[in-house]
C-alpha cells in the first residue's frame, strides 16, 4: 500500500517562505511523476508544480517564478520550495503521485497571514 504523508506546512508572513517535503512509503517513487496540487477554501483544486521520473518540471504560471520543485529518489522525498509567499498562496497542499495522480498525501495546511 502507497502512503504519502507531507510534512512542512505552517503560518508564514507575506513574503516569507516554506519548503513543504512529501515522503513516499510502501512503493519506489522514482518510476513516477510526483506533484503539488493545492486547494483554497471555496475553490477548486489545481496543480501547482509537478516533476516526472526524469526530473523534467512545470509550475502554475502563478507560481512560476517563486517556486520550485524538486525530488530526492534516494529518499522517495519530493520538496516544493516556496519563496515569496503571498496571502493567495493560502490553500490546503496536497502531494499526488502516479501517472494519473493515482496517489494522495492528506495535505497539509499553508497560511499567508500578517
Amino acid at each position: 500500500q502507497v502512503q504519502l504523508v507531507e510534512s512542512g506546512g505552517g503560518l508564514v508572513q507575506p513574503g516569507g517562505s516554506l519548503r513543504p517535503s512529501c515522503a513516499a512509503s510502501g512503493s519506489t517513487c522514482r518510476f513516477y511523476a510526483m506533484g503539488w496540487y493545492r486547494q483554497a477554501t471555496g475553490k477548486k483544486r489545481e496543480l501547482v508544480a509537478a516533476i516526472t521520473s526524469s526530473g523534467n518540471t512545470n509550475c502554475a504560471d502563478s507560481v512560476k517564478s517563486r517556486f520550485t520543485i524538486s525530488r530526492d529518489n534516494a529518499k522517495n522525498t519530493v520538496y516544493l520550495q516556496m519563496h515569496s509567499l503571498k496571502p493567495g498562496d493560502t490553500a490546503v497542499y496536497y502531494c499526488a503521485m502516479g501517472r494519473r495522480w493515482d496517489y494522495w498525501g492528506q495535505g497539509i495546511q499553508v497560511t499567508v497571514s500578517s
